[in-house]
Order: structure tokens, then sequence, then C-alpha cells
């Protein structure tokens, strides 16, 4: 049986046609043809059960045969707030992973040791689309421009919030732990800081602000290993 295959498409209830690279990839790569069944997803919680019903040089025009709303895989919003590696590749891999994990939001900070203070956002939301359909998540991961962590912290963030860190001298719960006890809200969001951790002022402004002080467990993590090990912690604490 031929595999069906999934296309993002944010309007697709309103459109007939695939975007543009969505498009390429059916016609050129996967050699779609009139007739053929894909799948289509909005990034807003519904899969679209579709036909092919034209295939040309650089159109592909589709007829919804079934909409399907899908249920939430977990409860809460899982949000991780990073700082980039100076190598990207890693963050890319971070991001791919943390997506076909189950990831709602991922924001990039600017901190006192970070490495890397700019990043290029349409690079990472194509690499978010392609885990997305490779995961077959019904809602897309919003990624937020990179601000300071001053400013960050600073926002009203209403949820559980924690900040990872490896100094010893402030005193740290384990993540999981802290995640698995009762509370009125699902929303976390996990900091996590640069190659060279956050700076210890950082930690305890961030304490300050209402963040709680963890760590991950007892081994020495990178960065991306770091972000992503937060992902999956968030996510067995509320699924």
């Amino acid at each position: 049986m031929k595999e069906v295959r999934f296309f993002y498409v944010p309007d697709a209830a309103t459109l007939q046609e695939l975007p543009s690279e969505e498009a390429t990839h059916a016609l050129r790569v996967l050699r779609l043809k009139v007739g053929d069944e894909m799948m289509l997803m909005d990034g807003k919680g519904t899969f679209y059960h579709a036909e092919v019903t034209l295939a040309s040089s650089n159109h592909c025009m589709y007829t919804i045969k079934e909409t399907l709303p899908q249920e939430r895989q977990w409860m809460g919003n899982v949000h991780l707030a990073i700082a980039p590696t100076k190598m990207m590749d890693r963050m890319e891999w971070m991001i791919e992973k943390s997506v076909e994990v189950g990831v709602d939001e991922i924001s990039f900070l600017d901190c006192q040791f970070s490495e890397r203070r700019t990043i290029k956002l349409p690079r990472a939301e194509k690499i978010v689309i392609a885990a997305t359909k490779q995961s077959r998540k019904a809602w897309m991961t919003r990624l937020n421009e990179m601000v300071t962590f001053n400013e960050f912290i600073s926002m009203p963030h209403q949820c559980r919030k924690y900040i990872a860190h490896c100094y010893e001298e402030v005193p740290r719960s384990y993540l999981f732990d802290e995640l698995n006890k009762p509370s009125d809200t699902q929303d976390t969001l996990v900091l996590v800081g640069p190659e060279g951790d956050f700076s210890i002022e950082e930690v305890r402004r961030a304490v300050a602000n209402g963040f709680q002080s963890v760590h991950l467990g007892k081994s020495r993590l990178r960065t991306e290993t770091a972000g992503l090990s937060a992902v999956m912690m968030m996510q067995l604490a509320q699924s």
C-alpha cells in the first residue's frame, strides 16, 4: 500500500493548491499524479484527507475529501527558551528533535556568555515544518525572535517557570521532580543557558523574577542536549 504523504498548507481549508515549495516536492520528488491521495496539515490542529486534481509542472491542485480535527497529544503549553550555540547545526538538530518529541514554543535568548547573538528564523522555520510533517504533529511549533535574557525574564509568563543551571551555590531541585508536583497550570517554561551556562547573576535575577532554580540530572550536558532533555521532561510530565 502506497504511503500517504503529508504537506503543510496553513490555509488548507480555503485553498485548492499546494504552496510552491510543497508543490515542487509533491511533483518533482514524490511524482504525485492526478488521483493520488495526500494528507494536508494546517498547523492549527486539523488534518485534511485530499486528492490531487491537477499536477502540472509548477502547480499541484487538490480537493478535500475529509476534514480530520486532531486531539492534543499533551496537556498545557511546552515552552523552551534557550541560548543558541555558536555552531548553528547543533541548534538546528535540537530544534528538529524537540519538534519531533513535541514542543509548542521555542524562544531564543541573548545571554551574558552567549557566543551567538543572532538567529535566522526563516531557516529554523523550515526545519520546524519538515520535523512537523515527519512526526505528524497537528500543531506547528512557534519560534520567537531572539531577545536579551533580562527582557525575557521580565515578560509576564503565566506558567510554571524554571531556570536550569549548574551553580551549586544556588539551591536547585531536579526538574522532573518539580514537574510532577501538583500545580494549578500545566503550561511550563524552562530556560537553558549557553555553552558557558548562565552567569550566576542571571540565575539570581531569574529567581527574583519568579523562576525556580533546577538541574537536569547529574550529567553535565551540552546546550542542545540540555534543551532536548528539558523538552522530554516536560512532555513526560504532561502526557
